[in-house]
């Protein structure tokens, strides 16, 4: 396979090949390439294989664009849990967890399938976030 164009717009990173194929994938489950500045995910090499950034140390196979696992992560209840309520902060979502952040990212993206356990963990945060919110009154709060 041989890449045609690289580029990143709107949170993603797309692959256009030398057959007209196009795929993209979401850069924030790619650590290094979302904290990486515009100019380090300007410098990179491509090989037959992939993509290389030399400031950041990443590698990006092309077939990855085009795996099924990743050609349209479906809908799922975590996906539509953040939607629903943007107030919540999937970085501290994750930490109150004691989940990887960028884990829960895949996640919510449908990359990665969590676990049971895992399920119960967020849903046991999400749970005692909500009681804490319900304690809340605001009558009590003087001028």
């Amino acid at each position: 396979m041989k890449a045609q164009k690289v580029w990143f717009e709107n949170g993603r990173i797309y692959l256009l090949t030398g057959d007209g194929r196009e795929g993209s994938l979401p850069i924030r489950i790619f650590p290094r390439l979302y904290n990486a500045t515009p100019e380090q995910r300007d410098n990179y090499t491509l090989s037959h294989f992939g993509i290389h950034w030399p400031d950041i140390d990443e590698d990006l196979s092309y077939e990855g664009f085009f795996s099924q696992e990743n050609s349209c992560a479906e809908e799922n209840e975590l996906k539509t849990l953040f939607t629903t309520f943007p107030e919540l902060n999937v970085r501290q979502v994750a930490r109150n967890a004691g989940i990887n952040p960028t884990l829960l990212q895949q996640y919510i993206d449908g990359y990665k399938k969590p676990s049971e356990l895992r399920i119960k963990e967020i849903e046991t945060f999400l749970h005692r976030l909500g009681k804490e919110l319900s304690d809340i009154s605001l009558s009590k709060i003087k001028d």
